[in-house]
């Protein structure tokens, strides 16, 4: 019986035409050998499985073989055959990683300059050639730059900017992108129609998208699946093999955040650490949902073809409507940080669980970046016709609320302060509009209209009183450079000189005259106070 063989080794890529996603760099390749027009080095660089080794191997063969079919082997050929079965001795690939001395370089350019016994050429690859050290690319380069006719260098990194600039300019570089999910998807589906497995179409996708832009990622998740799977392998049961939450569980979680449900959101956290998901995983979903908020926030248009995939189109989008830009880059940094401490936590559950709770209650912490994550949010609302509800029902508020003040009695306000002028009508809502968009956070948060709202702007003849109803919003507003463009708004939207100025309705009135007549009537009558005490 024949050793199984891993299927990202049993598919690997024949000819350049079997290599997907990778159309500009095969064609390159496939023309130069055409005609004839080879370099004597190449630098191919990308991320991971996206045919980097593949087509460095495919290009070895091509350039030996013996009846080459437009650019690409026939590997039928004596040296095709020799060549995939690894016992031609003029091409070989050496692992960098573990080769990466000067010694290991030097050896190998003594022998380069012998001609080749086997084949036409001799070729070397070097994978993960940035794992050189600096003394092994200083001896490398002298060879590269001039190498005998009978010699080909093919270089492969993940990491191009570790290799030095003197080798990069002695090779021609091709730039392996990432492949898409739709052309992962395919393959996939074409591997388990050759191996018998019953490959739903929604799996096919979800081991696409998990598989990050890499080809050989998404066959050994599709390996491991299917060993573990018995009849029709269903994006469910990929969920249950990895071990991870899936589209339906992730936006389940969001969606508890979003409404600040945090009993829902623990509740749901807690039955998934019981079925044994993976917690770096979760969170990793969770930031991909984030992610694909923010985009559909930013970029409404083209936002759709730019998501992941971890949940559906239409879930996203209408959990896009319940979050605020503002809330969703806090939520992005708190799982980046909390992903990051992962790695030397003795406990992850509870790291993962505060994450969770501190996206569902912002009001938590007290920092800046949460108040503008509160604020934006609020901002939204109002931008979309939502003003959140005060505290108290509309019924009880009105039978608690003082009596409008008569004509012949003036109000309280009114005899603590001069009366407004006659503003234009929208006057603030315009000016707040337009001071935001040039304020930064978190004083552009407090410039929203609403009820609640801690800021209003009230105009006194030239004067615009910015009245703040706690002394945060006070001392986050009183500045000078925050003052001169609220003055700038409002005198050109006014068309005259106004001068802003904050007024702390929470510190004692001053310059008030029924104020300081109590005052005086309190100090001329403490003699008076103290002798009827003492009595």
């Amino acid at each position: 019986m024949s050793a199984y063989q891993a299927l990202y080794r049993k598919y690997r890529p024949q000819t350049f035409d079997d290599v997907s996603g990778q159309m500009a760099v095969t064609q390159t390749l496939k023309h130069q050998i055409q005609t004839g027009k080879l370099s004597h080095a190449y630098l191919f660089t990308g991320s991971r499985g996206t045919g980097k080794t593949s087509c460095a191997k495919i290009l070895a063969k091509a350039v030996n073989c013996l009846h080459p079919d437009n650019g690409n082997p026939c590997n039928c050929c004596e040296a095709c055959r020799a060549i995939d079965s690894g016992s031609c001795m003029d091409v070989l690939e050496i692992d960098a990683a573990s080769n990466n001395g000067v010694d290991n370089v030097r050896d190998l350019r003594d022998d380069a300059v012998y001609t080749p016994s086997q084949v036409r050429m001799r070729v070397y690859i070097i994978d993960e050639v940035h794992m050189l050290s600096l003394s092994a690319f200083n001896a490398l380069l002298k060879i590269i730059e001039e190498p005998p006719e009978h010699l080909l260098f093919i270089l492969a990194t993940t990491e191009l900017h570790k290799v030095p600039a003197t080798i990069l300019s002695r090779c021609q570089r091709f730039s392996f992108r990432r492949i898409s999910q739709e052309d992962i998807a395919a393959r996939l589906q074409y591997v388990a129609y050759q191996e018998s497995i019953d490959l739903d179409d929604s799996a096919a996708r979800v081991i696409a998208r998990l598989a990050d832009g890499g080809m050989r990622d998404g066959l050994s998740l599709l390996d491991q699946c299917a060993s573990a799977t018995v009849g029709e392998l269903t994006a469910e049961r990929v969920y249950a093999c990895l071990g991870i939450a899936g589209e339906r569980r992730c936006g389940e979680m969001m969606g508890y955040i979003a409404g600040h449900d945090t009993a829902g959101a623990l509740s749901l956290f807690s039955t998934l650490y019981a079925e044994g998901k993976d917690l770096g995983a979760l969170l990793d979903e969770l930031a991909c949902l984030v992610r694909d908020l923010l985009v559909i926030k930013t970029a409404p248009g083209a936002g759709i073809g730019m998501l992941s995939g971890v949940a559906e189109d239409k879930e996203v989008l209408e959990l896009s409507k319940q979050l605020g830009s503002g809330e969703l880059v806090r939520m992005m940094k708190l799982l980046q940080t909390t992903l990051a401490g992962f790695t030397r936590s003795d406990s992850r559950r509870m790291d993962a669980e505060l994450c969770i709770v501190q996206m569902c209650r912002p009001e938590l912490k007290l920092d800046e970046e949460s108040l503008n994550a509160r604020l934006t949010r609020l901002e939204e609302m109002i931008k979309a016709g939502v003003i959140p509800a005060k505290s108290l029902p509309v019924k009880e508020k009105q039978e608690q609320a003082p009596p409008p003040p008569t004509e012949e009695e003036p109000s309280e306000e009114e005899q603590l302060s001069p009366p407004p002028s006659e503003a234009p009508p929208g006057f603030w809502m315009e000016l707040a509009a337009a001071a935001r968009r040039e304020l930064k956070p978190p004083a552009s948060g407090f410039f929203v209209v609403s009820p609640n709202s801690p800021l209003q702007g009230v105009l006194v003849g030239d004067r615009l009183e910015l009245r703040c109803s706690n002394v945060f919003t006070a001392q986050t507003i009183d500045k000078p450079e925050i003052l001169e463009v609220v003055s700038r708004k409002a005198g050109a939207q006014l068309g005259r000189p106004i001068r802003a100025v904050v007024v702390d309705l929470t510190a004692n009135p001053r310059g008030n005259p029924r104020m300081e007549q109590l005052l005086a009537f309190g100090r001329e009558h403490s003699d008076v106070i103290k002798i009827k005490n003492q009595y």
